[in-house]
């Protein structure tokens, strides 16, 4: 049975060779022509450039925290290339506070970091969900765009979130092509 099951499966793989041997020979008088067709299939696809994979914020002063002021800094350009439509997103990958380091209990929410898309911009607290940073309705081959932070600080020098240490904040940018 074993023997017999063998057989016919190589019988079958046979023909299939020729078959297939069949389809691409030609033959004629003179002249013999056949036609391959060559196909490829192009993604959306995406290529986002950073300037730096950190950002240096301000660090504040006796004067910053007792003003309770907001402290401003240039964060990351970038360069955004696509072959359709797009939008990059942002979002803080932690979920409510940033990482602390230190020894007095440090807890700075995520939302004392702002972000805006111009120096002199309208600014919004980041969040751990994405919001859209820049958009594009087309293709394009290096549209720019830049970061702007500002960090607020509480005018209350025994507030958790001025406790020395240092604060990190890692900020996700998402591009894609939906």
């Amino acid at each position: 049975m074993r023997a017999t099951r063998s057989l016919m499966a190589a019988m079958v793989l046979g023909t299939a060779i020729v078959t297939s041997q069949a389809n691409a020979q030609c033959s004629g008088t003179g002249s013999c022509t056949t036609t391959n067709t060559a196909s490829v299939s192009v993604g959306a696809l995406v290529k986002l450039g950073m300037s730096s994979a950190s950002t240096a914020l301000t660090n504040p002063t006796a004067d910053n925290i007792d003003a309770g002021n907001t402290l401003a800094d240039a964060g990351p350009s970038f360069t955004i290339k696509a072959n359709r439509s797009w939008t990059l997103k942002i979002k803080s990958q932690n979920a409510a506070n940033w990482t602390y380091v230190g020894s007095d209990a440090g807890v700075k929410p995520i939302a004392d970091l702002a972000w805006s898309t111009a120096v002199g911009g309208t600014f919004a607290a980041i969040t751990a969900a994405d919001a859209t940073f820049a958009s594009g309705a087309s293709s394009t081959n290096g549209t720019a765009a830049q970061a702007f932070f500002r960090t607020s600080w509480a005018s209350d020098f025994t507030s958790a979130s001025n406790a020395p240490g240092t604060y990190s904040l890692p900020v996700v940018f998402t591009l894609s092509a939906p």
